[in-house]
């Protein structure tokens, strides 16, 4: 069905004044947003059920915006991304609203999780790999920015379920860019690379 719906989202766009790249990237944002909606929908409605929907809908803000920036893996099936997402979205609000941790564990994780994120942000995809090295540089100090500004928080707030959600998106995050993980999954690592390297392009581009 999704192939179906961007085929003939596609033959719609394609007017041929657009480069084979250029309709590339078209078709991968389409896709983004036909996933977000088909897996939004499920998400929500389990979340609505669960009773945990306004906790679901808090966690996607520290979570979403620091994996703006780090970017991180992604599912390479559609039933992947689905149970991953319903873990995501859906257990781990859960937990941040029933577990208890103690201030500096929850502390300490944070600052490790910072210290990963500026090692290791931006982790790119092979479909998407992050070519250019100033717009890696940039990710890589606004990721880390970022989950500062997270710890900083954390020391003024005494929510738990805040508390919790600002580290475990922190946690995830960093999950979701060591090479280990892509190791793990069998995913190539450092896709920008294997793409100079093809298009013959310098590694300072």
């Amino acid at each position: 069905m999704r192939s179906a719906i961007l085929n003939k989202t596609m033959n719609f766009v394609n007017d041929n004044s657009y480069s084979e790249e250029e309709l590339e990237k078209i078709r991968y944002g389409l896709e983004c947003i036909y996933i977000f909606i088909t897996k939004g929908i499920v998400i929500f409605t389990i979340a609505y059920f669960l009773g945990i929907l306004k906790y679901t809908l808090f966690f996607m803000i520290p979570y979403g915006l620091i994996r703006s920036f780090a970017c991180g893996l992604h599912a390479t099936k559609s039933w992947i991304c689905m149970v991953s997402s319903i873990i995501i979205f859906i257990l781990i609000p859960y937990l941040c609203k029933i577990l208890i941790i103690d201030r500096l564990i929850r502390l300490f994780f944070m600052i490790i999780s910072t210290i990963l994120l500026f090692i290791y942000a931006p982790a790119d995809t092979k479909k998407r790999p992050i070519i250019n090295k100033k717009k890696r540089l940039k990710l890589k100090w606004i990721s880390t920015i970022i989950s500062l500004i997270f710890i900083v928080i954390s020391l003024f707030i005494k929510k738990n379920f805040v508390l919790n959600s600002i580290m475990f998106s922190l946690i995830l995050e960093v999950l979701m860019i060591l090479p280990i993980t892509y190791k793990i999954f069998k995913l190539p690592y450092n896709n920008y690379i294997n793409y100079l390297k093809l298009h013959n392009l310098e590694r300072r581009t």
